[in-house]
């Protein structure tokens, strides 16, 4: 402990690479808030090495929060752009436009199943295909999907 008053510059540098290595490894940049405590503590550690703020708690634990305020406030929206337009906006699959014979009867009501590479799907009618009920026996095709999920409509 005593090392770690010594040197509080040292604990801040380690506690911000540290919140910036778990954003990153952990929750793969989706909050963002480890990443600006993470800079605001790289900052304040930074600071202290050299000399700029004392060698002090108080003054780290104030200057961590001012400075990850200030990295939030000057961030958050370039980041939250960013993040949103790596998104995929357009779904692309080698299942769409797979095609199959339902086994039983899919209403909006009461979606079916089905076993595709070993996987029990569940199968429900899609916005577009313009129909309130597939019945058993009809040959079908995957518009869209999500997990566990196929949307199809008649083919």
């Amino acid at each position: 402990m005593e090392y770690l008053n010594a040197n509080q510059g040292v604990f801040w540098l380690g506690l911000g690479f540290l919140m910036i290595v778990l954003e990153v490894l952990v929750f793969g940049f989706t909050t963002m808030l480890l990443v600006f405590g993470g800079l605001g503590a790289l900052t304040t550690g930074i600071l202290m090495q050299i000399g700029i703020l004392p060698n002090d708690w108080i003054w780290g634990f104030g200057a961590f929060g001012v400075f990850t305020a200030v990295y939030t406030k000057a961030l958050w929206k370039t980041l939250l752009r960013l993040q949103n337009d790596s998104r995929q906006t357009t779904q692309t699959s080698d299942m769409i436009g797979l095609d199959f014979v339902t086994e039983q009867e899919i209403t909006l009501l009461q979606p079916g199943t089905t076993r595709y590479s070993g996987v029990n799907w569940k199968v429900e009618i899609d916005k577009s295909a313009g129909t309130n009920t597939i019945p058993a026996g009809t040959r079908v095709e995957v518009v869209s999907l999500d997990a566990g999920l196929f949307r199809v409509k008649p083919h």
